[in-house]
């Protein structure tokens, strides 16, 4: 809980950057402009805004971000990798605890992927075995 906020209280965009850890390391200072951006770049990012401007965060929008914040720095991926696996209607779910989304790929997909890479360690053998002489 931050701030003695109850679980369910929205946040503002200073205790949403906080509570999910975007924090310069160097500085101190939270890093609200990332979120704003990444409300740019992925439409399932609604804040209410209120008077003067001011976001407020639902705590279904928190776990949003930490999952988004996850995907993107400890994973590695891409924004664009990003929102496919948001708009992928096969992710069911969000699980900010184990910082997981629950991706299924269909049968035909998971075949795919196993026959590329079969094919890409056969290429491999090839090329050592050229190499090797």
């Amino acid at each position: 809980m931050l701030n003695n906020k109850k679980n369910n209280a929205y946040r503002t965009i200073g205790e949403a950057a906080k509570e999910i850890g975007l924090i310069n390391k160097k500085n101190g200072h939270l890093q609200t402009h990332t979120i704003r951006y990444w409300e740019a770049q992925f439409r399932q990012i609604k804040p209410h805004i209120g008077a003067g401007k001011r976001r407020y965060y639902s705590p279904k929008n928190i776990d949003l971000l930490n999952t988004i914040k996850n995907l993107l720095r400890e994973n590695g991926m891409t924004i664009n990798g990003v929102k496919k696996i948001l708009n992928d209607e096969k992710f069911d779910s969000i699980d900010a605890n184990t910082n997981l989304g629950i991706y299924k790929p269909d049968i035909e997909t998971t075949l795919s992927i196993k026959n590329k890479i079969k094919r890409i360690s056969k290429i491999i053998k090839e090329l050592k075995k050229i190499k090797n002489g």
